[in-house]
């Protein structure tokens, strides 16, 4: 299969998903850093210093550049500006991959076809940030035009899953009810579960 055969290019999809990740993180407060997230291995702070860092390098891997990720800038301690930083730069991360060819070939230290590197982006873009809302009481929108991107992140967790796993990136994918939604579905098999919070409440 061609793998630029799509109905939406990457560029859109991170359209879509850096416009839920944008509020979510400028809304987030001082008080919010050292809160725990889903995502075990980092608190509130630490997941945004690696999705900084995540639409930062990615913008290189989109114009075949080297990245860098063998350390995590300490982005939100180095200055009060890192909300903006990162509207600035996960809207960058949006246009870098919808410039002409960004899809195209093979990208990154591993040379994987570049459309699955700017599916690991998207994926990042949008579990984290249903992450840092799931750990600050935060509503991510699940409506109908996240559609596409829970599409492309399906296939890309068939493509990635048991390499993911086998690496810690993905937990134990969780159970979820026959009637989830396809985000909570995704969510379950990146090992996240995406009803805790209202077991929490209830």
């Amino acid at each position: 299969m061609d793998v630029n055969k799509h109905n939406n290019s990457l560029g859109e999809l991170l359209d879509i998903s850096v416009e839920r990740a944008v509020p979510v993180v400028v809304a987030l407060t001082d008080a919010d850093l050292g809160r725990p997230t889903p995502c075990a291995e980092y608190d509130v702070k630490g997941l945004v210093n690696h999705l900084l860092h995540v639409v930062v390098e990615f913008q290189k891997l989109a114009a075949k550049e080297e990245s860098d990720f063998t350390k995590t800038p300490d982005r939100v301690g180095s200055g009060p500006d890192w909300r903006e930083r990162f509207t600035t730069e996960a809207r960058a991360l949006a246009a870098a991959w919808s410039r002409p060819g960004a899809e195209d070939g093979l990208t990154g230290a591993m040379n994987m076809p570049a459309r699955t590197v700017g599916s690991m982006a998207l994926l990042d873009v949008t579990v984290h940030a249903w992450d840092l809302a799931q750990a600050t009481g935060q509503h991510y929108p699940d409506d109908a035009e996240l559609a596409p991107v829970v599409a492309q992140l399906d296939l890309s967790i068939v493509e990635l899953g048991d390499t993911a796993r086998s690496m810690g990136m993905f937990g134990t994918a969780v159970e979820v009810p026959d009637d989830a939604s396809p985000l909570a579905r995704l969510l379950a098999a990146t090992g996240r579960d995406p009803f805790a919070a209202a077991r929490h409440t209830t």
